[in-house]
C-alpha cells in the first residue's frame, strides 16, 4: 500500500520540480522575455479574428496577413498621431526657449529672491548665447530620439527596440496557434483531459472579461484626462488626453507620456505657473482615480479580485518580472484565481474535509463504577 501511495504521489512530485525549475528559468531570463510575450498576448487577441476568416474559407497564411495588416495599419496611425504631435511640441519649446529664459531671470526669480530672501541670479545672456550655439544639436536630439522619449522609461525604451521582432512572434504563433494548442492538448493525461477543458474554458471566460474590462478602463480615462484638460483651457487638451487614456494599458506610461505633452503644451501656451499645475493636477488626480478606483472595480470585478487584490497584484508582478510582470499581473492574477476556485471546490469534496469529528461523550460515570 505504501508503495502503491508513492507510485501515486510520483507524478506530482516530478511535475512540482518541472513547475518550480520552470519559474526560475522565467525570472532569470525575463530582460529577454518581453517580445515573446507581448506577442502571444497579442496573438492570443488576435487569433479569434483569425478564426473568422479561416471558417469564411480563406485559407489560414492569408488570414494572418491580413489580421496583421490591419493590426499595423492601426499602430501606424497611432504613431502618425502621436509622434508628429510630439516633435511639433518640442520644436515650438524649443523656438520659445529664449522668451522662457527671460520671464525667469525678470518674473520668477525676483518673487524668490523676494520670499525667501536669497539673491539668486540668472545670466540670461550667457544662456541664451549657448542655446543658439548649441541650437542644431538640440534640434536634432529632440528629433531623433521623441520616439524615444514617448517611451518614458529604460524597461519600455528596451520594448521598443526589441519592436523589430514581435510582428515575427505573433506572425509565427498566429500561423501555428491551433496546431499549438493540439500540442499541448496531447501532452495532458486522457484521464483529467475533461477537468482541463472546464478550467480552460473558465479562463478563456476570465481573460476575455479582462480585456473587455481593459479596454473599458482605456475609453473611460482618455474621456477623464481629456475632459479635464479641456477644462484647464489647454489648446488640443482632448487629444492628449485620449493619448493617454489609450495608453493605460502599459501601467504608468500612458500617464507619463500624457504628462509629457501637455506639460510642454501648457508651457508653450500659458505664463502664469498655476495653469501649469492645474495640467499636472489632472494627471496626479487620473493617475489616482485610474490606479484606486477604475482598474480595480472595473478591471477587479469581473476577474474576481478584489481592489486590494488588484493593487498588490500590480506590486508583486511588477517587483518580480519588471515590465513584463506589470503587463502580465492582472491576466496572471485572473487565472490564479480559477485554479485556485478549482482546488477549493476539490478540498471541499474531499474526505478531510467532509469529516466531522465525533462529538464527546458528556454521560457522568455510574455510582457502581470502579476506579483504580
Amino acid at each position: 500500500m505504501y508503495r502503491r501511495r508513492n507510485q501515486a504521489l510520483m507524478p506530482w512530485v516530478v511535475f512540482g520540480l518541472v513547475l518550480f525549475v520552470f519559474i526560475l528559468l522565467i525570472v532569470k531570463i525575463k530582460g529577454i522575455l518581453t517580445p515573446f510575450v507581448v506577442g502571444a498576448i497579442f496573438a492570443y487577441i488576435l487569433s479569434p479574428f483569425v478564426a473568422k476568416l479561416t471558417k469564411r474559407r480563406i485559407k489560414r497564411t492569408p488570414a494572418v496577413l491580413l489580421v496583421l495588416l490591419m493590426a499595423v495599419i492601426v499602430v501606424a496611425l497611432f504613431v502618425a498621431i502621436v509622434v508628429p504631435m510630439l516633435v511639433h511640441q518640442f520644436d515650438a519649446l524649443f523656438q520659445r526657449l529664449p522668451g522662457m529664459v527671460h520671464f525667469v531671470q525678470d518674473k520668477i526669480l525676483p518673487r524668490i529672491n523676494e520670499q525667501f530672501g536669497t539673491q539668486l541670479e540668472l545670466d540670461s545672456k550667457a544662456m541664451l548665447s549657448l542655446l543658439e550655439d548649441n541650437s542644431a544639436q538640440i534640434r536634432n536630439f529632440l528629433n531623433n530620439y521623441a520616439s524615444q522619449i514617448i517611451a518614458g522609461g529604460s524597461n519600455v525604451v528596451g520594448l521598443m527596440t526589441n519592436l523589430f521582432l514581435m510582428p515575427f512572434v505573433l506572425y509565427y504563433l498566429l500561423l501555428d496557434w491551433p496546431n499549438l494548442l493540439a500540442r499541448i492538448g496531447k501532452l495532458i493525461p486522457r484521464r483529467f483531459i475533461g477537468d482541463v477543458q472546464r478550467i480552460t474554458r473558465n479562463l478563456h471566460a476570465v481573460l476575455r472579461e479582462f480585456i473587455s474590462g481593459q479596454l473599458l478602463v482605456m475609453v473611460i480615462m482618455g474621456l477623464i484626462y481629456g475632459t479635464g484638460l479641456w477644462l484647464t483651457g489647454l489648446e488640443s487638451g482632448f487629444a492628449i488626453g485620449m493619448v493617454a487614456g489609450m495608453l493605460v494599458f502599459v501601467p504608468y506610461v500612458g500617464a507619463f507620456l500624457g504628462l509629457l505633452l501637455a506639460t510642454m503644451a501648457a508651457v508653450l501656451q500659458f505664463d502664469a505657473f498655476t495653469s501649469i499645475l492645474l495640467v499636472w493636477g489632472v494627471f496626479a488626480i487620473g493617475q489616482t482615480i485610474e490606479s484606486f478606483l477604475v482598474t480595480p472595480y472595473l478591471v477587479g470585478d469581473r476577474i474576481g479580485l478584489s481592489p486590494l487584490a488588484v493593487i498588490f497584484a500590480l506590486m508583486a508582478f511588477g517587483e518580480l518580472l519588471g515590465f513584463v510582470g506589470m503587463l502580465l499581473a492582472l491576466p496572471m492574477a485572473a487565472i490564479t484565481v480559477v485554479l485556485a476556485r478549482e482546488g477549493l471546490e476539490r478540498y471541499e469534496k474531499t474526505r478531510f474535509y467532509r469529516r466531522k469529528r465525533k462529538p464527546l461523550s458528556t454521560a457522568l460515570p455510574r455510582e457502581d463504577d470502579k476506579t483504580i
